[in-house]
């Protein structure tokens, strides 16, 4: 295993909602979206581990419950006491509370993946590269508005041959730039990569994740009621030349 060491200023946090697949394509769900967190890392010792562990807690008798967005919301696993109505309002504001109250700024990427295929046809490349293109054209930003250049990412696993494909694309844009960010903006960057599973139960990935859908269906439906979109976006950067949010196309 990768050691990304401990002497960073952040810690940056990727995970994804719907699939990145180009070839079947879910007509109620065209959409891939890549959510990422950044946070202090004596933030995330001292605020954002015990929140997520004290939610935890108030619902279970450990803290090894993996707080998952689909099985949330598809009430699963762990999470079949959310099928009692006044269980559901109460977690589900305890949920919304967290991620209001811990600190960290959110990036999120999407795809819109009929159009994405409409418009590029054969040359459409992953929806996860792009998203992934995309985010770290914003990171890059977001790194030289604090002075740092060290930012460790952990992603969440998706299989050895996925994980390898991506590692490959993430090393290709530091080293080689993206479509409108050129190699040299993003030389001095450091920013060590690992993937870790969410079995492994890491904070910052169910943060990510528990955003994450909520921006899908923001995409999707904007004119739509989405609470909990309403919580997330207060975390979203604000540069001056980059957002938080980025649709594509």
């Amino acid at each position: 295993m990768k050691n990304i060491g401990g002497e960073s200023r952040f810690i940056g946090f990727l995970d994804e909602c719907g699939d990145h697949s180009m070839e079947k394509i879910d007509k109620d769900f065209p959409l891939f979206v890549l959510a990422t967190v950044i946070i202090e890392r004596q933030l995330y010792v001292e605020k954002v581990i015990p929140a997520v562990g004290a939610l935890k807690l108030r619902y279970w008798i450990h803290e090894g419950v993996n707080l998952h967005s689909r099985e949330i919301r598809k009430q699963l696993g762990p999470f079949t006491f959310l099928h009692h109505p006044e269980k559901r309002a109460r977690f589900m504001e305890d949920v919304s509370q967290l991620i209001a109250s811990v600190p960290f700024t959110l990036f999120v990427s999407a795809v819109r993946k009929l159009e994405y295929k409409a418009r590029c046809g054969a040359d459409a490349t992953s929806p996860y590269d792009l998203a992934l293109e995309v985010t770290m054209e914003r990171v890059r930003h977001f790194l030289r508005s604090v002075n740092e250049a060290r930012l460790p990412l952990v992603a969440e696993a998706r299989g050895k041959n996925e994980d390898m494909a991506l590692e490959n694309v993430f090393l290709r844009i530091l080293s080689a730039g993206t479509r409108t960010v050129s190699r040299e903006e993003f030389q001095g960057l450091d920013c060590p990569l690992v993937f870790r599973s969410k079995q492994d139960n890491i904070a910052g990935i169910q943060v990510a994740d528990l955003c994450a859908y909520p921006c899908a269906r923001h995409v999707l439906d904007p004119a739509k009621a989405n609470p909990a979109f309403v919580v997330v976006k207060a975390h979203f950067y604000g540069g001056e030349a980059f957002t938080g949010l980025q649709v594509h196309p």
